[in-house]
């Protein structure tokens, strides 16, 4: 493990940004065509070393009413926009992210601990699912479907759904928003954003970016609303509101339960993105100097705290030893401290709640009978004083274990071993998450059958490649307790969007379907 030098200062990156991006001391944290709020005020304190970055005051359940009402108002004008219009207007906010991508990427790196490519590289995933969308504003396309009566046309076609409320985890603070939200919009809907209360900056500073281009292209900016606050107080009414036609919830297994149990009393829809607990799996005939830089950047980055971050590794037993201490040695050179150090790999976990849950993760592991092969460590001394930083940790682990059958939000890559390809398969879809799995090998055969019917269970199958780091062009999401969902590119623009079937008489005469005959017709 390495450490950087001298430190650069959250306080003098913030002093910089913040102007640039329409951040104060104090802000609101309601936002639905202007700026308000009366709930409690979040302290907002930086990961990195504590300090103090700004307050927030969050909504009230009122306050949550209050936005959905004119999000649904915006919602009744901004459908009938033309969707290449629509369009225009993603487009200009993927314009105003470019302009500010170097501020909203510190931004980030201020407010979740990711460093510094990491929070750029989020901001340009906002950028390409802009690009994406105002492309997809001239393809919201409907079918025609032959008809089995003569005289008729036979069509379906596709209508904006309504007011989406999106939910978002602290991992993510901005990019899932914009997933949402940009498809939401070119599609004609307008959207309430609950962000993490762990990354409210953040979530402001976009907002005031969509705001300002709404104004300057003449829409009505409750388009994008937002409504800051924790689950019980934001969280609950939006997710009750019969007004929301969609909820988008990204996080925990746990949230989307209670997302899906209220939305589905209600008979709303849902698209949930929830936990995952991803596999790569290396055969005789990997390469494994390829397989090594995946599986580091798939466990360390953003401190193990991605959704899609690598947690199990299933080796071929004939190999593991090798591997193993490959991964040893990599492990070494992680040069963990201050991600706002260009040199810096791994910052700190958002928490004390997440340093606990990686500290009993790894009890856990070692009541089991489980050993730590590196890391797993707290660092203590005068660069990692408030607590939040440790070592990314590599340990022996069993599949059926209840530890690693859970997913802890940590930099925690546990190593298990296999004979067969079917075994290693069967160890993969063994847990109850279907997000994302990876292979990595140089047999046809064996790339083949892991991305067949009975291969990888998950939303996301990589070959030769690790978990992370998906391409918005691709539809993201997974199955099981993953939660089924679908977010960004491929048609996961339906989700946003009701589906109408049309038929067209232009015949003088009435034919029934199916060839009935009935009197009088």
């Amino acid at each position: 493990m390495k450490t950087p030098a001298k430190s650069t200062s959250v306080k003098t990156v913030a002093a910089e940004i913040f102007p640039r991006l329409g951040l104060k001391a104090s802000n609101a944290g309601v936002f639905a065509g202007e700026w308000f709020g009366a709930g409690p005020v979040i302290e907002k304190h930086s990961p990195i070393d504590g300090t103090l970055l700004g307050r927030v005051t969050t909504a009230t359940p009122g306050d949550v009413g209050r936005t959905i009402g004119t999000a649904e108002r915006a919602f009744r004008v901004w459908r009938d926009v033309p969707a290449p219009k629509r369009g225009e207007v993603v487009r200009r906010l993927g314009d105003a992210l470019r302009v500010h991508q170097r501020d909203l990427g510190r931004l980030v790196t201020l407010e979740t601990g990711k460093i510094l490519a990491e929070g750029e590289g989020e901001v340009r995933e906002m950028i390409d699912i802009c690009d994406l969308a105002t492309g997809l504003s001239r393809q919201l396309h409907g079918l025609t479907i032959a008809s089995e009566r003569p005289g008729h046309r036979l069509m379906e076609q596709w209508h904006p759904l309504g007011v989406v409320g999106i939910i978002s985890a602290f991992n993510f603070p901005v990019a899932v928003w914009a997933w949402n939200s940009a498809l939401a919009a070119v599609c004609g809907d307008a959207t309430v954003w609950k962000p993490s209360e762990k990354t409210p900056l953040t979530a402001i500073a976009g907002i005031k970016l969509a705001e300002r281009v709404c104004r300057e292209c003449g829409v009505d900016p409750a388009i994008f609303s937002l409504a800051c606050g924790d689950g019980a107080t934001a969280g609950e009414p939006l997710v009750a509101d019969h007004r929301i036609a969609l909820v988008s919830a990204t996080g925990s297994t746990r949230m989307g339960r209670r997302v899906a149990e209220v939305v589905a009393r209600r008979l709303g829809r849902s698209l949930l993105e929830l936990g995952g607990n991803n596999a790569v799996l290396v055969t005789p005939s990997a390469d494994l100097k390829l397989a090594v830089r995946a599986i580091l950047f798939g466990a360390v980055g953003t401190a193990g705290q991605r959704c899609t971050t690598t947690r199990r590794l299933i080796v071929h037993e004939s190999i593991v030893t090798k591997l193993t201490r490959m991964l040893e040695e990599a492990w070494a050179q992680v040069r963990i401290g201050n991600p706002l150090e260009p040199a810096t790999l791994m910052g700190p976990l958002i928490d004390y709640s997440a340093v606990e849950a990686y500290v009993s993760a790894i009890d856990a592991t070692k009541k089991h009978g489980g050993r730590v092969l590196a890391g797993g460590k707290r660092l203590a001394g005068a660069d990692f004083a408030n607590g939040l930083y440790v070592t990314p940790c590599l340990l022996e682990g069993e599949n059926t274990w209840s530890v690693v059958q859970h997913e802890t939000f940590a930099p925690i890559l546990y190593v298990m071993t296999y004979r067969t390809l079917d075994e290693a398969i069967a160890l993969q879809n063994g847990v109850p998450q279907g997000l994302s799995s990876a292979i990595f090998t140089n047999d046809v055969r064996e790339a083949e059958i892991f991305l067949s019917a009975r291969g990888g269970d998950c939303g996301i199958a990589n070959v030769n490649l690790g978990t992370s780091g998906a391409e918005i062009g691709g539809a993201f999401g997974g199955e099981k307790d993953t939660g089924g969902g679908r977010e960004s590119g491929s048609d996961a623009w339906k989700n946003y969007m009701r589906r109408q079937t049309n038929t067209v008489n232009y015949s003088k005469e009435l034919p029934l379907a199916q060839g009935i005959s009935f009197a009088g017709s």
